[in-house]
């Protein structure tokens, strides 16, 4: 995974996602940051992004997706699945 080729912990849940970041912020701190708060921090945020129609369809059916992936990743990480 992109998080694996870079030694990114997937998850540790006493390091949290750092919200409303500007470019320069988000990167000066890429390297201590897991791969699940990544999409916190970053892909979920795509779908407000994107500028054609099928574009936002398209970002918005996998921004679904990802909200599902977590959900389940949670869940498996806290032992209730």
């Amino acid at each position: 995974t992109f998080g694996g080729a870079f030694n990114r912990t997937l998850h540790e849940s006493s390091i949290k996602a750092r919200v409303g970041l500007s470019k320069a912020e988000y990167m000066s701190g890429a390297s201590k940051n897991t791969t699940i708060n990544h999409f916190h921090e970053k892909l979920l945020l795509l779908k407000d992004k994107l500028k054609t129609r099928s574009g936002r369809e398209m970002g918005q059916q996998r921004h679904v997706f990802m909200q599902q992936y977590l959900a389940q990743f949670h869940e498996e990480w806290e032992g209730r699945m």
